[in-house]
């Protein structure tokens, strides 16, 4: 089925999939193996020389698992697709892809904690350097650039500031230096579409709202099959020179016969099948029961923020409210640029930078789960400096430039009644 002509309702359904051929049955089925019998010893030696594409074993690849990957593919407008088991998989082995010792990449400043702190320590351990740029400054980019460079990084919708990066400018600057930009889109699955604005490369934690009901762990890589790697042999060595730990091989060279996803087959015959994030096809069937209503959900998720932002901004005890409705000039114009249909569904704000009051809040909240989630269909909140920012004096402000009263909120699909009552009362209480 060729799912790149339908609409995003249309491909969340259907893309990768029509129905199991020995069973008629409609819905993927959970193939839960480990191996895959080989046809013969022919067969066997064609699919470890990459010579076709098959399942070998399920730490590589699982036909559950393929039709997510499928699907969000399609969904992306990108050649292929690598699910992992978590997002922090997924953004660390889109960068050791291209990275190694001794090298280095660029990102933005404004990204989910734990991959700042991935980018930031666990990175330079590795020997990979991670340099930090303001993020809606391009020319910090370039600047940042060296021989050494092999990647830019950003989130497309950052928590907690909510200010999209110029993306077009990033990446224009990146692929004129042979640099691919690659940009996590996790707060903005189908509002955003990364790989039509020049991004390379797409990272999702599906976890959020892909999945959208707070069951299943995952990460997903998205290869847009749209950046030369073979212009570029100095720059991206690992996709152009022989690799050692498999046979020898030339990706670039290999997968020619497969389609543009050198990257995507590099990751997945080296890093997935070496490091071993691999997700389970039990959470593969999960979150494609999630996908298939995304197109339905994320309008909900948009529509309820927005009703809270304008909400929270009127009322007296909020100091500052974060969401991209209520931007104005340059950052306004930017999520004009590149999200469509909405704004996303998390809002931020502050209580007068007072910790106390953050605490406050969030034990009288009713309606809203305290949890260290976004993106579920459920409405979420979390105050960061009870949590992974405790051991910050009240006087200090987060890296991220929020307060100390700073609460997260992820806006759930409850009736927008319910949710502004919670609020409502939980103010109060912090007041």
């Amino acid at each position: 089925m060729n799912s790149k002509r339908y609409r995003p309702e249309t491909s969340a359904l259907h893309a990768g999939w029509r129905s199991d051929g020995a069973t008629g049955a409609v819905a993927p089925p959970i193939y839960q193996t480990t191996s895959y019998q080989f046809r013969s010893a022919a067969h066997a030696a064609s699919l470890f020389a990459l010579e076709e594409l098959g399942n070998i074993y399920t730490r590589i690849g699982n036909p559950t698992t393929d039709v997510l990957e499928q699907r969000m593919a399609a969904l992306e407008g990108g050649a292929a697709a690598l699910a992992v088991a978590s997002d922090q998989a997924a953004s660390a082995y889109a960068v050791q892809n291209l990275a190694r010792a001794g090298d280095n990449i660029v990102s933005g400043t404004d990204l989910y904690g734990c991959t700042y702190n991935l980018f930031a320590n666990t990175m330079r351990d590795m020997g990979i350097e991670v340099r930090f740029v303001d993020p809606v400054d391009p020319a910090a980019f370039e600047r940042a650039t060296d021989e050494r460079t092999r990647a830019y990084y950003v989130e497309m919708l950052p928590n907690p500031k909510l200010v999209v990066s110029p993306i077009v400018e990033i990446a224009a600057i990146g692929r004129a230096k042979g640099v691919p930009l690659i940009v996590d889109n996790t707060a903005a699955p189908l509002i955003a579409r990364p790989l039509d604005h020049g991004a390379a490369i797409v990272v999702y934690s599906t976890t959020k709202y892909i999945g959208g009901h707070g069951t299943s762990i995952g990460g997903l890589i998205v290869d847009g099959g749209n950046f030369d790697w073979a212009a570029w042999p100095e720059r991206h060595p690992s996709l152009n020179m022989p690799d050692p730990s498999y046979h020898g091989i030339i990706w670039v060279e290999a997968a020619k016969p497969l389609g543009p996803i050198a990257y995507v087959l590099r990751a997945r015959t080296v890093l997935l099948r070496d490091l071993g994030a691999a997700l389970s096809p039990f959470s593969a069937f999960q979150l494609l029961q999630g996908l298939e209503t995304l197109p339905l959900r994320m309008p909900g998720h948009c529509e309820n923020a927005a009703s809270v932002a304008r909400f929270l901004a009127d009322r007296a005890e909020v100091t500052k409210v974060i969401h991209p409705s209520l931007q104005h000039g340059p950052e306004r114009q930017r999520a004009d640029r590149y999200l469509s249909g909405g704004d996303g569904g998390l809002v931020g704000f502050e209580l007068g930078g007072r910790i106390e009051a953050g605490r406050r809040f969030i034990d009288a909240l009713q309606l809203f789960y305290h949890v260290a989630n976004i993106g579920d269909a459920r409405s979420l909140a979390i105050h960061p400096a009870s949590t992974t920012h405790s051991q910050l004096s009240p006087d200090e402000q987060f890296a991220t430039g929020v307060s100390q009263s700073y609460v997260r909120l992820s806006v759930g699909l409850e009736h927008i009644e319910g949710i502004l009552q919670d609020l409502d009362q939980a103010l109060s209480a912090a007041a």
